[in-house]
């Protein structure tokens, strides 16, 4: 079966959750696929690789969030604002130290700070650790995704630079990935533009050539950003619009059911990797809310729409900092605000796509209660669709007997003994209850194996 939605439109939208992760401008992704794009054209890139260079480009940063934990545990730090500042840097001594002291434990104190700089951001393997396990990360999703080895191994190489100086591989010249020495090179024309203009992007094009970038293809941007029309195209609102000239005849097609699910459950993997005690999260909420499913007797079809509720609710997440997410102890007023913006985040990501507006409509409601006391909109029971009852109810179990920094996980019964409290109130009654017997027809199996 197909739905009605093109591989592009699916893609290009779910890019702008990548641009969340890595604390870049909303729509970078979809602005470093033009840059890409229209570089492949100017260097008469082979026609049956732009396919290839086009889902790459938009799924660059799809490993992104593995590394999100790693950075706030080792600099003390917010990993979205270190990223987007990362990507900004130079060699010199003095940027990089500017760099540490202003993004290393803006919260800590400073022999904190000191430590976490001597012992960590000079420390060669921490980068190649970071890097490492963004790009392994990012390859395995895309291929997950159903993607081609060319765009698994594109990703891979994404941080390897021309002199053999980049990571994870240290690869060097030919040996780098054509579709990544494209890609390196349209994320820092974009970074630069984004945060200085077209001037500084020009600039450090031209100060990497022969390092990060391959002369000629240094070369052969400087003659594509000597055009002023570029530059326009780069900055106007229909970016969405404008790839669509580059996209592959397969993107334009529609996409199968089974491709979706692959999708989801991909970008649950994502969202999950951003937080070591979110591991498993999506996809533990996707069982339990089929869990009530089942119970309350939807068909098969209502079942596999639910299940991508549970994969993609909380991929508003993706724009939380990790300090916030991972903190032990409670958010002060400011984190709390943080928090409670995901599920907005989540429905404007969502609301993108066609296929998945319900899923939207999910995504924004998954934290309000029945009697108005939620958030982001303190919405009552009224407002309130059967879909987002059986995710509450799942995503709050699944919180409750899971590990959080603050406290170990909950058992069962302790977790049933805390949500009884707030049937009726927070929870729908029908969807608790068939939670409550699809668990009890699994017990005996659960202590067995305890």
């Amino acid at each position: 079966m197909r739905v009605s939605i093109s591989k592009a439109e699916l893609i290009g939208a779910l890019s702008y959750a990548l641009d969340l992760t890595e604390g870049q401008a909303e729509g970078h992704a979809l602005r470093c696929c033009f840059i890409g794009m229209t570089m492949a054209e100017h260097l008469s890139f082979p026609q049956d690789q732009r396919g290839d260079l086009y889902y790459m480009l938009l799924l660059k940063d799809i490993g992104c969030s593995s590394n999100a934990a790693r950075i706030c545990q080792l600099f003390l730090a917010d990993d979205l604002t270190f990223k987007r500042d990362f990507k900004t840097l130079n060699e010199s001594l003095p940027q990089v130290l500017h760099f540490v002291f202003s993004h290393t434990g803006l919260k800590a104190g400073l022999a904190e700070r000191f430590r976490a700089l001597v012992h960590n951001f000079t420390a060669g393997n921490i980068t190649h650790e970071l890097i490492e396990t963004r790009c392994q990360r990012g390859a395995e999703i895309a291929r997950q995704m159903r993607f081609s080895e060319a765009v698994a191994t594109g990703i891979l190489d994404l941080d390897e630079h021309w002199n053999g100086s980049g990571l994870p591989l240290g690869r060097k010249g030919a040996e780098i990935s054509p579709l990544a020495q494209i890609a390196l090179l349209a994320q820092v024309a974009d970074v630069f533009h984004t945060a200085s203009g077209p001037a500084a992007a020009r600039r450090e094009i031209a100060r990497r050539s022969g390092k990060w970038f391959d002369p000629a293809l240094a070369a052969v941007f400087a003659t594509v950003a000597a055009d002023p029309a570029f530059w326009a195209a780069l900055k106007a609102p229909d970016m969405e619009s404008r790839i669509k000239r580059f996209a592959p005849s397969d993107a334009t097609e529609t996409v199968e059911e089974d491709f979706l699910d692959a999708v989801a459950a991909a970008f649950a993997e994502v969202v999950d990797a951003k937080s070591p005690f979110t591991s498993g999260h999506s996809k533990r909420v996707a069982l339990f809310a089929d869990l009530i499913a089942e119970e309350l007797g939807l068909s098969d079809e209502h079942r596999r729409h639910l299940k991508r509720a549970g994969l993609l609710h909380d991929i508003g997440k993706l724009g939380v900092s990790n300090q916030i997410l991972d903190k032990n102890g409670k958010p002060d007023d400011d984190e709390w605000a943080a928090i409670k913006s995901h599920p907005g985040l989540g429905e404007r990501i969502l609301s993108r796509i066609t296929a998945f507006a319900d899923l939207a409509v999910v995504a924004a409601s998954h934290h309000e209660r029945l009697d108005g006391r939620g958030y982001p909109r303190g919405l009552t029971a009224e407002a309130l669709g059967l879909d987002t009852r059986i995710i509450s109810v799942a995503d709050v179990f699944d919180a409750l007997t899971a590990d959080r920094p603050y406290r170990p996980a909950m058992p069962i019964d302790k977790a049933f003994s805390i949500m009884d409290r707030d049937v009726g109130l927070a929870f729908d009654p029908d969807c608790y209850d068939a939670l409550k017997r699809a668990l009890a027809r699994v017990e005996p199996v659960l202590k067995a194996a305890a």
